[in-house]
């Protein structure tokens, strides 16, 4: 059984189609952000960034011997569970090589940069035309690096549909709405309706619908999404231990 903490979001999305791809038994807990759940310290003790998603694998594999092992860090949970099943990692060295270059490509690129344009699409007050720009363009430019990458090939990586496409398409199928077409990258959108069609893909998007936000974050909601610190993220928890 896998306890997984989650909420629908891009990253959340990640962990949530390689669950259903997997076919395991998996128990889904709403960790809600906007209301400040994710400084709860029970979920702190599981996630120390204060970020979901996160899992506690309560079947982990033998090197644990049986103690449940909690995982933060969407690129980190897709890797112990493609190497737990043996699925969706490619086995040969070349190939396992290629999936892991583009899975911390994912963390330390699209996702951040995708996440800031997001942030000033969707959320900033006031007018950040330098920092709208910047991200804006550095969005289009992963999009591009993926472009280039599935000239002459169906995936990412090795030879088959692994952890690494499902790490990176969360964050392009959601590029119409932020204002990135993608006409001009007919690689990148034949890549992005062929995984679209899985159906474990479907429900891994579906996850927890019902819960996705419908109206602008409030003041006090960006406050907690928006505007933290070192001290604020402590406080937070501090009050979440008392109850307040």
């Amino acid at each position: 059984m896998i306890d997984f903490y989650y909420w629908p979001t891009p990253n959340g999305w990640k962990v949530s189609i390689l669950l259903e791809e997997l076919g395991i038994e998996y128990r889904m807990i709403p960790v809600n952000i906007s209301k400040g759940e994710q400084f709860a310290p029970e979920f702190l003790a599981i996630s120390p960034n204060n970020r979901m998603p996160a899992i506690v694998d309560r079947d982990p594999p033998a090197q644990y011997d049986g103690v449940p092992v909690t995982i933060f860090e969407s690129g980190a949970i897709l890797l112990h569970l493609a190497r737990k099943t043996g699925r969706f990692l490619p086995a040969d060295p070349v190939g396992e090589k290629e999936t892991l270059e583009w899975l911390f490509w994912q963390v330390g690129n699209l996702g951040p940069m995708a996440g800031q344009h997001s942030h000033f699409w969707n959320y900033a007050d006031g007018d950040h035309e330098y920092a709208a720009t910047r991200y804006a363009n550095e969005y289009n430019r992963c999009i591009g690096v993926l472009e280039r990458r599935l000239t002459g090939r169906d995936w990412l990586a090795g030879d088959a549909y692994s952890i690494a496409d499902m790490a990176s398409w969360p964050w392009v199928l959601i590029a119409k709405a932020m204002g990135q077409p993608l006409d001009d990258f007919p690689n990148v959108s034949r890549w992005r309706n062929a995984i679209k069609e899985r159906p474990a893909v479907q429900k891994g998007v579906d996850l927890g619908k019902d819960l996705r936000r419908t109206a602008p974050p409030t003041d006090e909601e960006r406050k907690l999404l928006y505007q933290q610190t070192a001290q604020s993220t402590s406080a937070l928890a501090e009050n979440a231990s008392k109850g307040d």
